[in-house]
C-alpha cells in the first residue's frame, strides 16, 4: 500500500513538472529586484509572488496534461510521457487536481494582492481580474472546444503572461505604478520564454502535425521555425543590451555579458540541430539559461542599487 502511495505521489510530482518552475518565476525575480533597485522591496510580497507564480505554473501543467491527454496528443510525443497517456493518473483524478489548483492559485493571488494594495480596492479589483484571466488562459490553452494552443496562439499567451505581466506586474505590486524603464527587460524575458515554447513545438512538430495541433512550428515548418527562433533570441539579447546602457558603465555590466553568453551559444546549438529529436536537450538548456539570465539581472540590479 505504501509503495502504491509513493508511486502515486511521484506521478503527481511528475505531472506538476517541477523542472518548469524556474522559468515561471524568472519574471518575478526580475520585477521584484527592480523594486529592490528602487528601494521598494518587500520580502512578503516577493515570497507570495513566487508562490503564486508556482501555483499558476502547476495549474498550467495539469491543464496541459489533461487537455493533450484526452485528445490523444501525448500518445506518440518525443518528450516524456504525460500522466494520462501513461495511465499513471486517471482523467477524473487530474480533473480534481485542476480544480484544487485553481482554488490554490486564486487564494494565493488574493493574499498577494490584498497584502500589496491594502485598501486600494480599485487596484485589488484590477489584479483579481488579471488573476482570473491568468487562470482561464492556463486552462484554455489545451482544454475546451477551441483550445488556443492548438490554433498557434500559445506564443502570444507566453509572451504576455511570462514576459510583460510577470515582470511589469510583479514590479507594480511593490511600487504601485507602471515602470516603463523595465519594458525592454519584460519583452526580452517574454521572447526567451516564447523560445522555450518554440523549441518544445519544434521537437513535437511531427506528432503535432498528425494530431492537427496547429502550433506556430507546424505552420512554419522545421526550417522557418529555426529562423523564427533565431529572431526571438537575438531580439532578446539586443533589447537587454539596450536596457543595460541606461546605467553608467560599471563592473556590474559583466553580469549582463555573462547572462547573454549561454544565449549566444544556444543560437549556434539550434543552428546545428538537424532534426526534431535534436531539440530535446536544447529545451532544458534554454529554460535554465533563461533562469540564469533572471538571476544575473537581479544581481546586476542589486549592484546598481548601492544599498550594500
Amino acid at each position: 500500500m505504501k509503495i502504491h502511495s509513493n508511486k502515486k505521489l511521484l506521478s503527481w510530482i511528475n505531472t506538476a513538472r517541477i523542472e518548469t518552475i524556474p522559468l515561471s518565476i524568472s519574471g518575478i525575480i526580475i520585477g521584484s529586484f527592480y523594486s529592490f533597485y528602487l528601494n521598494k522591496f518587500d520580502i512578503i510580497i516577493f515570497l507570495l509572488a513566487i508562490l503564486t507564480a508556482i501555483s499558476y505554473q502547476v495549474l498550467s501543467n495539469f491543464a496541459n496534461d489533461y487537455g493533450d491527454g484526452i485528445l490523444g496528443t501525448d500518445d506518440n510525443r518525443i518528450g516524456p510521457k504525460r500522466s494520462i497517456a501513461s495511465g499513471q493518473i486517471s482523467v477524473s483524478e487530474l480533473k480534481k487536481g485542476i480544480i484544487i489548483s485553481v482554488f490554490i492559485s486564486i487564494s494565493l493571488s488574493y493574499f498577494l494582492i490584498k497584502y500589496s494594495f491594502g485598501t486600494n480596492y480599485y487596484l485589488i479589483l484590477v489584479f483579481l481580474l488579471l488573476s482570473i484571466l491568468s487562470v482561464t488562459a492556463a486552462i484554455k490553452y489545451t482544454i475546451g472546444k477551441t483550445p488556443y494552443g492548438y490554433k498557434g496562439f500559445g506564443d502570444i499567451f507566453v509572451f504576455i503572461f511570462f514576459g510583460l505581466i510577470s515582470v511589469m506586474g510583479s514590479s507594480f505590486l511593490f511600487i504601485q505604478y507602471l515602470e516603463f524603464k523595465i519594458l525592454f527587460l519584460a519583452i526580452s524575458l517574454g521572447l526567451l520564454c516564447v523560445g522555450v515554447l518554440n523549441l518544445n513545438n519544434i521537437r513535437d512538430i511531427e506528432n503535432d502535425s498528425k494530431m492537427n495541433k496547429r502550433t506556430l512550428a507546424t505552420r512554419l515548418g522545421f526550417k522557418y521555425s529555426k529562423f523564427y527562433h533565431y529572431l526571438l533570441i537575438s531580439i532578446s539579447i539586443i533589447f537587454t543590451i539596450i536596457w543595460s546602457l541606461d546605467f553608467p558603465f560599471s563592473f556590474g555590466h559583466l553580469l549582463i555579458f555573462i547572462s547573454l553568453v549561454p544565449l549566444l551559444a544556444h543560437i549556434y546549438n539550434v543552428y546545428i540541430a538537424s532534426n526534431s529529436l535534436a531539440f530535446k536537450p536544447l529545451l532544458k538548456q534554454l529554460a535554465l539559461s533563461t533562469f540564469l539570465y533572471s538571476i544575473l539581472i537581479a544581481f546586476f540590479l542589486v549592484n546598481e542599487s548601492n544599498i550594500f
